[in-house]
């Protein structure tokens, strides 16, 4: 596959989603997409979908390979490269029935589409020189945004924001590969010899740089995907009582009986600011049971790889040894100890727990007292007003690796400095960081690279 090439064979897909709906739309992208839409449209109109101009509509009639009529529907024509591949596309709306919708898909592909791979559209737009590789990326977080806060960090990725920050930290290693390569090519000229000092503060800076840009991936990260939160604890202490009451549902069994909940129990709620990928696991306890041992082992599992751990606790109980082994373990991880059933006579030292513990919340899970509580302390572990959607932050792992790559580079060229290096050294240095964060944007990238992002991406968009 040459990733520069602008020119493909036309693919389809279903741009809305896999359900039964009032509309759905087909897209059909690339060389001879509108010819192809043309095979499977019959406009009421004199003008054939081959002379529409772009950005304009038809009504009409689509058929199948055969000439039969599969539905009604509209025509829209976009003329490259004004259209959201870069290429001449064509969109077909029809009634909203999987049934029918699948039909017109099936009617595209035998007149000489392809089906699209996933993201392939936006992977084509980011090969058409559309965007970057950054806001091809957004794209994905904009459909995914779960609130207004997520939402307005996808646009500000989707518009610029972190591939003007990576370009602005790159440009000034450019800048300082420019003074290198000027001064050793052109001795015999009167340009300033660079020193190792001036290079040394330039690198400094950049450092600083690369590291602030590291530091918002944590967030970017939360508001990507969610915070993942374990509700943990022993048996009968409230667990999936808290868990319906944060995802407003009964998705977990509620009894009296201890061990009821044996797997996990997974919910995407919105608590607030915040959203939670909450897990509901069985009570941590020793237990013969061969299932009930399974699920405390996933519950363990789960638990070491959470953001955050709700630990309930009886407040009608005393601490017992199984209680305090258990937060013993806690400390290292981010903790809130969620005090339940604080609606009965509470036996539990609060003031021990508070000692030692930064988070405690006393709940009645039950009726929902303490629920603001709750709310305001996971908002302030998670919720950062300091982070702004123009700062452009880190929202991947690919994206926070490329960085860490480009900041280990400068750090070696650092040192390479401070040992007393030849400043070639130090330009092979800075030439691989740079390099780094043009793969980070898309502007030097390769096949692997991107088929690895848009791999991600649904089928449709």
């Amino acid at each position: 596959m040459d990733i520069h090439a602008h020119s493909r064979a036309a693919i389809a897909a279903v741009a809305t989603p896999h359900a039964a709906g009032g509309i759905a739309v087909i897209r059909v992208s690339g060389m001879d997409a509108i010819a192809i839409a043309a095979v499977c449209f019959r406009p009421v109109g004199i003008k054939t979908p081959a002379e529409m101009d772009g950005f304009t509509c038809a009504y009409g009639t689509i058929v199948d390979s055969s000439g039969a009529e599969i539905d009604d529907g509209i025509l829209t024509v976009f003329r490259a490269p004004h259209s959201y591949t870069g290429e001449d596309t064509a969109e077909i709306s029809c009634h909203g029935g999987i049934y029918v919708t699948e039909q017109v898909l099936t009617a595209l592909f035998a007149a000489g589409a392809a089906p699209a791979e996933p993201g392939e559209f936006t992977k084509r737009a980011f090969l058409a020189g559309k965007m970057s590789l950054t806001q091809a990326e957004a794209v994905m977080d904009l459909i995914g945004a779960a609130g207004e806060r997520e939402l307005s960090f996808a646009h500000a990725q989707q518009k610029g924001a972190l591939f003007r920050r990576i370009q602005q930290i790159q440009q000034e290693i450019v800048r300082c590969l420019g003074d290198l390569a000027a001064w050793a090519d052109y001795p015999e000229d009167d340009i300033p010899a660079v020193t190792p000092e001036q290079l040394h503060e330039a690198l400094s800076t950049i450092e600083g740089q690369l590291q602030e840009t590291l530091g918002t991936y944590a967030y970017g990260r939360v508001l990507q995907s969610g915070v993942s939160a374990a509700i943990v604890g022993k048996p009968n202490v409230g667990k999936s009582t808290l868990f319906n009451l944060l995802s407003g549902c009964d998705r977990s069994i509620v009894t009296e009986i201890a061990g009821t909940t044996r797997d996990i129990v997974e919910e995407q709620v919105r608590l607030g600011n915040v959203t939670l990928r909450l897990s509901d696991t069985a009570g941590l306890h020793e237990t013969e049971d061969v299932i009930e041992k399974i699920g405390v082992q996933l519950a363990r599992d789960r638990l070491q790889k959470s953001d955050l751990i709700l630990m309930v606790l009886d407040a009608t109980q005393p601490l017992d040894a199984e209680d305090r082994d258990l937060l013993r373990r806690l400390p290292e991880l981010s903790v809130i100890v969620v005090v339940n059933k604080s609606d009965q006579e509470t036996r539990l030292d609060l003031d021990a727990l508070r000692g030692e513990f930064q988070h405690v919340v006393v709940m009645a899970a039950k009726d929902g007292t303490g629920l603001e509580a709750l709310r305001e302390t996971i908002a302030s572990m998670f919720y950062r007003a300091d982070v702004t959607p123009e700062m452009g932050i880190l929202a991947n792992a690919r994206q926070k690796q490329c960085v860490e790559t480009a900041l280990e580079q400068i750090r070696l060229a650092l040192r390479a400095l401070d040992d007393g290096e030849m400043l070639d050294v130090v330009t092979i240095l800075l030439d691989e960081a740079a390099d780094t964060l043009l793969t980070l944007t898309g502007e030097r990238v390769s096949e692997a690279v991107v088929a690895d992002v848009f791999s991600r991406f649904c089928v449709g968009k």
